[in-house]
């Protein structure tokens, strides 16, 4: 039986190294795509009008500044704001696990006793401005607002936010400086000499905090590397279901399938050299891409792509993203009966699942019907799970569930391909 798996094994290789053309496709690729993609991305990552990003929002205030800065993000159409995470009232901690989760692209936290503080800094700026003190190089006592964001989040999300939060900070500002003026103000008479002056404008009461929801020692900053070398790499890897269904059909035209059916061997026997080399194929991949993500890009101006911390999740997760795409070749090469049907419904499938997985574009970027759409895509799982250990700083217990998933999807579709081999045999 190993005999048999390793003539198998050794026929699909020489088969794959005559196939020049093919080789360069799964290779040479995959590597101008990382290399265009990235480099188009890079500043187009920044730029993108977004709309429906989810905050989770955590008022531990409740007064003016946390009430204001709620209704205002509220009737913001750019981000959906929940204050609440499943079914119990979001505080600091769990809005930064549910953060660090990627069930929200933002968390921002109001301190208690954020409004009274503001209110104790005014007062005492407006009462020292009112008998004349020099209040420029006065420590204020700030307020710190904290912005916990996903590594995933692209920057103009953070930008904007932050943008927003400080229109409502200053409306709140300006309210109570008002307030404690008229109140000031309404006491005394004031003459030119006691004039208020303007000094607590330059004061900074507030101070912002960003804080990346990751586990890792080192910090992660989310670029566009850091996604498309991911997710380039994993289309690439699904690709190798066009040549390796064109392998399967070559058999099937040549007549040499015929002659394998009359030898005492079984079918997944058979099939299991060429998922053997063709998981070989999607590592050495992989492995090809890491390298360019981790010194080619550099030399041309890029960021170098951040591995995380848990090397053994990367081979785990990539074995298992490696063992998916290939059960979906053998699927596609047994449910073709064509070359071209092979490379039509090959070459369709891939893209569609890559658009709905966010290879193409980011999934939290998508509407909500489409997100939950492409949590059912192979390659989502794949990249979610690689976002997780470059970005979040995940081990080997993070990506459990998603490589799980890919397993599960490559013995579903062998057990496809071998059903539908069998009632063909029969026939």
């Amino acid at each position: 039986m190993l005999h048999k798996l390793l003539a198998t094994v050794k026929k699909e290789i020489l088969l794959l190294l005559r196939d020049r053309v093919g080789l360069a496709v799964l290779f040479v690729m995959p590597v101008a795509l990382i290399l265009v993609m990235t480099l188009i991305q890079d500043s187009a990552f920044k730029s993108i009008n977004e709309k429906g990003i989810p905050v989770v929002f955590v008022n531990n205030d409740h007064d003016s500044l946390g009430n204001i800065i709620e209704d205002g993000l509220r009737r913001n159409e750019l981000v959906y704001v929940s204050d609440s995470i499943d079914g119990k009232p979001a505080t600091a901690e769990s809005a930064t696990k549910a953060v660090s989760e990627g069930k929200f692209l933002l968390g921002i936290v109001i301190p208690k006793g954020a409004t009274a503080a503001i209110r104790k800094n005014v007062a005492v700026l407006v009462n020292e401005t009112m008998n004349g003190a020099d209040t420029t190089n006065k420590q204020q006592d700030s307020v710190e607002v904290s912005i916990i964001v996903d590594p995933v989040a692209k920057k103009s999300f953070l930008t904007t936010i932050t943008s927003n939060l400080r229109e409502f900070i200053s409306e709140v500002k300006t309210k109570i400086m008002f307030e404690t003026f008229s109140e000031q103000i309404a006491e005394v008479i004031p003459d030119k000499q006691n004039a208020p002056k303007n000094s607590y404008q330059k004061s900074q009461i507030i101070h912002y905090k960003e804080i990346y929801a990751s586990t890792a020692t080192d910090k992660i900053v989310p670029n566009a590397v850091q996604h498309n070398v991911p997710a380039w790499a994993i289309f690439a890897m699904f690709f190798i279901a066009i040549p390796l269904s064109n392998s399967i059909l070559k058999e099937k035209s040549e007549g040499s399938v015929f002659r394998l059916h009359t030898m005492p061997t079984p079918f997944l026997l058979l099939v299991n050299g060429k998922v053997i080399v063709y998981v070989f194929v999607c590592l050495i991949q992989f492995a090809l891409m890491l390298c360019v993500g981790k010194f080619l890009l550099p030399q041309l101006g890029l960021p170098a792509l951040v591995l995380g911390n848990s090397m053994m999740g990367i081979l785990l997760l990539t074995l298992a993203t490696a063992f998916a795409a290939t059960g979906f070749g053998v699927t596609v090469g047994t449910l073709a009966t064509t070359d071209h049907q092979a490379a039509i419904m090959g070459s369709l499938s891939i893209l569609l699942l890559s658009a709905l997985g966010g290879i193409w574009v980011p999934s939290y970027v998508m509407p909500e019907v489409m997100r939950n759409i492409s949590a059912w895509s192979p390659l989502n799982w794949s990249l979610e799970g690689f976002y997780k250990l470059f970005l979040r700083g995940g081990n080997v217990s993070d990506i459990l569930m998603e490589s799980f998933k890919l397993v599960l999807f490559f013995l579903g579709t062998m057990a496809i391909s071998y059903i539908y081999n069998l009632k063909k045999r029969r026939v």
